[in-house]
């Protein structure tokens, strides 16, 4: 099943430890309907200690993100001059590819920071 979410989208975190949080989407994981969020769900990562091509010491404890179930995020739009956090709907016009609409903002103005799918034209010249 597709996810909502799409890279480069702003959401805000509505449940677990960083609720409220928000950030950009880095990368999204459709099979696992998982996303990366900057500043987001981050954890200490222990790697081995070892020597990069100039001689310096690399590894330790460090701090990375974790992916967060897509179900516990929420996309972020600005309306009215305020950030609010709305669902994701899907509106065709004509014979235009679908555009993803903010249903909170209950109108027909598409938010999509990225166009849709490329549609190939019908008259078999390809």
């Amino acid at each position: 099943m597709g996810m909502n979410i799409k890279k480069g989208d702003l959401v805000q975190v509505i449940t677990g430890k960083d609720k409220g949080l928000q950030g950009k989407v880095i990368q999204s994981f459709p099979g696992s309907s998982k996303v990366l969020v900057e500043g987001v769900n981050r954890i200490k990562k222990h790697t081995k200690v070892g020597q990069s091509v100039r001689g310096s010491k690399t590894g330790g404890i460090i701090t990375v993100e974790a992916p967060v179930h897509v179900s516990n995020v929420m996309l972020v739009v600005e309306h009215e001059g305020k950030k609010v956090v709305t669902r994701v709907g899907y509106r065709r016009v004509s014979e235009e590819p679908r555009s993803r609409t903010a249903r909170r903002r209950r109108s027909s103005a598409a938010f999509a920071t990225r166009s849709g799918p490329v549609r190939k034209s019908d008259d078999g010249n390809d």
